[in-house]
């Protein structure tokens, strides 16, 4: 999905990560987090879209940049936020990165 003046960019965190969602002219931002589980797995915890910039797709994005990701880099996710997990069982294509 390409929404129109969005830029996504990861930030490694001491414990983690956290995809920031920038759309442009807006001085809000959403975002996705993650943990470590293990080898190759990290735990989605949290999406967080401001109302401001919600029902734009925001959200989506995020999610689809950490499947993205995991693909490139060879891990798998366990969706524990519930907007994630919604997101997987829209997409059966997305079982594969699954990780139970």
């Amino acid at each position: 999905m390409a929404l129109e003046g969005l830029i996504i960019t990861h930030h490694a965190q001491e414990r983690g990560g956290r995809y920031v969602a920038q759309l442009e002219g807006e001085s809000a931002t959403g975002y996705l987090e993650w943990e470590p589980a293990g080898e190759d797995v990290r735990i989605a915890t949290h999406t967080v879209v401001p109302r401001s910039i919600g029902g734009r797709g925001v959200a989506a994005a995020l999610t689809e940049r950490l499947i993205e990701d995991a693909r490139l880099q060879g891990f798998r996710i366990v969706p524990a936020c519930s907007y994630t997990a919604a997101r997987f069982a829209e997409h059966p294509e997305w079982a594969d990165l699954r990780a139970v």
